[in-house]
């Protein structure tokens, strides 16, 4: 079934007129015809089934089939902090932490990030970045858009710091946690909650800027031996995270048979 973000105004009628872009696509690329089924969203957790009533070629009419129907928010917020890796991999990493279900995006420009941006190209730069992320939405069938922050520099993370309730940072330190008794200690059924998850950039934090962090009450883990990259390492957390969100709990042994009829283990999602 097609889908398509609409305002929260529209998708509260009965009968709503889609024109420009939005039409243009549901039109000319997924060539929509009288009687197809449009799923809208509003981006803010709410959905709502359409048909397809009329069409011109600059427009068409849907009239809701279905009530509108609103998903509830989740307990648990997750928010990702990543350094903006160069090229079209930060666009990659919007369009699948988006697919993950991430709540909250936080773009920062840190010491070492490649990327750099003047105000006029920092505002360019979100606005393609938040296309991606509605298509994303489209795509995947999520009800809400992550909240997109423009690019942040480092300093100005601190507040968002210490919004969250865990704060969790891949880092290559000797002191570095493995990440699974870290997520453990997690609680996904107390409601309210923000879970944030830190990457950096290509090269690494500085000194100063993992201090900065870690005196924000981030909790350093390790990813493993080898060295990710910065969209591995995102997704890499957001997906482990995103496990113990959805009610996979505290990794455990799950006993398994073998076909000689003795037990093996395996890990459960999230296990590491």
């Amino acid at each position: 079934m097609h889908r398509q973000q609409v305002s929260p105004q529209a998708i509260a009628q009965d009968t709503l007129t889609l024109a420009g872009p939005d039409a243009h696509h549901l039109l000319h690329v997924l060539r929509v015809r009288e009687g197809d089924e449009v799923g809208a969203f509003d981006g803010q957790g709410a959905t709502r089934l359409y048909a397809v009533a009329a069409r011109t070629p600059e427009a068409l009419t849907l009239v809701a089939k279905q009530p509108l129907f609103r998903q509830d928010v989740r307990p648990v917020r997750l928010t990702l902090f990543v350094c903006v890796p160069k090229g079209e991999r930060m666009e990659w990493l919007l369009e699948k932490a988006t697919e993950l279900g991430v709540d909250r995006i936080v773009p920062v420009l840190s010491a070492r990030t490649v990327v750099r941006l003047d105000p006029r190209q920092a505002q360019a730069k979100r606005d393609r970045w938040l296309r991606i992320v509605q298509a994303a939405a489209r795509q995947c069938g999520a009800a809400r858009l992550p909240d997109l922050l423009p690019p942040t520099p480092f300093a100005e993370t601190a507040p968002l710091m210490r919004a969250c309730t865990a704060l969790i940072v891949a880092a290559l330190t000797p002191q570095a946690k493995p990440l699974d008794p870290v997520l453990d200690a997690l609680d996904p059924d107390r409601p309210g909650q923000d879970w944030g998850w830190w990457c950096g950039p290509e090269g690494d934090f500085t000194p100063d800027e993992l201090r900065f962090i870690l005196d924000h009450g981030a909790i350093p883990v390790t990813l493993g031996p080898l060295i990710l990259r910065v969209e591995t390492a995102a997704l890499y957390g957001l997906a482990n995270l995103g496990c113990r969100r959805e009610g996979a709990g505290p990794a455990r042994t799950l006993p398994q048979r073998t076909e000689n009829g003795e037990q093996k283990t395996e890990r459960p999602c999230g296990a590491t």
